[in-house]
């Protein structure tokens, strides 16, 4: 019944409007800060936290470990084994997630209020206390070599790997964050113990909670969950350098059909540009069927069902990327189309009346991310890592509304390098030659 009652908790959470989130600063007794929004109109709390540093911490041949790290958290803390933990956390009703990016390592919780300090020194357990069984560690990494080798042959992968290896080198952004199967190998029980100690630090947490919590409640446990951690952690990896040069990259994979991820250097979240990028790529390749490259290349030459783009600011590089699948027959003349897109875009900027649908669709569309505590905390910590102030929630439609089409031009003008577009091809294209 108490998980019957988690779910229906969480089906209660209603969207709520951007404007309506009262965020709240909290410091604990501690030091340790974080955000929050009170709820009390349901007994659940949602909990996020996110560690800088992420994947890119590896060193470069037990690339892999972080994220076996990551998800090793939930098979075993304490003197609980994998089953005894499952076991302790579904009588609680509670949920955990443990995750890793590039950038960030990732901790999710959601609890009832009634078992809140109980749910709560469970995750302690995880987070302070790994125990990193030999049975677990070789269960767990049997299942990411699996992806490991899952990903070797799926051409969307190979086409994104193909593409960051270009940009960004020996990077660790160059490289998958599951590793090789060499590094896979090679990762020791001291190697996981070493990777928890280089992420999972005070200094590089950020903290949100949604629910029904106060702020006095909120810094008790903020020191009681997280003041046991290492005060800091590993050097963080320097920014990368973005190699990508213009031309194609054709790698032959047998399918009627070739997978296309192309882009160049993107724009930095903290550019004074970057909300009119935003615009421009949402005018471009964003949502919906009215972008440019859809009408251009799905709706008037029938080149592809579908074909995207987004700008990719991460913590040490950005780029600004997109992608499409298209027939053999077909993928050479979609490119063309994609660089003559670019090309004009970059000369002329957009129209008034793609402006405007764009800042439609941004403005009305933000609102409804808010739709219940779990999203929210998710939100608020991605806030608190770009180093947003807690009124970005009411500001950022304005901050939409006040690009002008000369901001569009201008920007246009500075960031969209045509010569620059870097194609990564997968399959069997006809009539497409690899270039440099």
């Amino acid at each position: 019944m108490i998980r019957v009652l988690l779910a229906a908790c969480l089906a209660l959470a209603t969207a709520l409007p951007a404007s309506a989130v009262d965020i709240r600063e909290v410091t604990s007794p501690g030091g340790i800060k974080a955000w929050l929004v009170e709820e009390h109109s349901i007994p659940f709390t949602a909990l996020e936290l996110r560690f800088k540093g992420g994947t890119s911490l590896d060193r470069p041949d037990r690339r892999g470990a972080t994220l076996l790290m990551m998800a090793m958290l939930e098979e075993g803390s304490g003197d609980l084994d994998s089953q005894g933990f499952a076991g302790a956390r579904d009588a609680l009703a509670a949920e955990f997630s443990f995750d890793a990016s590039d950038d960030t390592v990732s901790v999710s919780a959601r609890m009832l209020s009634e078992n809140r300090n109980a749910a709560l020194a469970l995750l302690k357990t995880a987070l302070t206390d790994p125990r990193f069984d030999p049975d677990a560690v070789e269960r767990v990494r049997a299942q990411v070599v699996s992806i490991i080798q899952s990903d070797a042959t799926d051409p969307n992968t190979i086409a994104a790997r193909s593409f960051d290896e270009q940009a960004f080198g020996a990077h660790p952004y160059g490289s998958s964050r599951n590793g090789t199967l060499d590094s896979m190998a090679a990762i020791s029980r001291d190697d996981l113990f070493d990777a928890h100690k280089a992420v999972m630090t005070r200094d590089r947490v950020y903290v949100s909670a949604v629910g029904d919590i106060t702020e006095a409640e909120l810094g008790a446990l903020l020191d009681t969950l997280l003041g046991d951690l290492p005060a800091t952690g590993a050097a963080m990896p320097p920014a990368a350098t973005n190699s990508l040069t213009g031309g194609v990259t054709v790698i032959d994979y047998s399918s009627p059909q070739s997978v296309v991820i192309f882009g160049h250097e993107g724009i930095k979240r903290d550019d004074p540009d970057f909300f009119a990028a935003y615009l421009l790529n949402q005018t471009l390749g964003g949502a919906g069927f009215g972008a440019r490259l859809m009408e251009e290349v799905r709706e008037k030459r029938g080149l592809t069902y579908g074909i995207n783009t987004y700008l990719a600011p991460m913590d040490l590089a950005e780029t600004w990327q997109g992608g499409f699948a298209s027939a053999n027959e077909k993928v050479a003349e979609a490119i063309e189309v994609v660089r003559a897109e670019w090309a004009k875009a970059a000369a002329e900027g957009v129209t008034a009346e793609e402006l405007d649908a764009a800042k439609t669709y941004l403005t009305g569309s933000y609102p409804l991310r808010f739709d219940g505590n779990g999203r929210i905390a998710d939100i608020l910590v991605g806030m608190q890592l770009e180093d947003l102030p807690t009124s970005y929630v009411n500001d950022r439609n304005a901050y939409i509304e006040a690009v002008t089409l000369d901001d569009i031009k201008r920007v246009a003008a500075r960031l969209m390098k045509p010569d620059d577009l870097r194609f990564v091809v997968v399959g069997k294209p006809v009539g497409l030659a690899e270039t440099d």
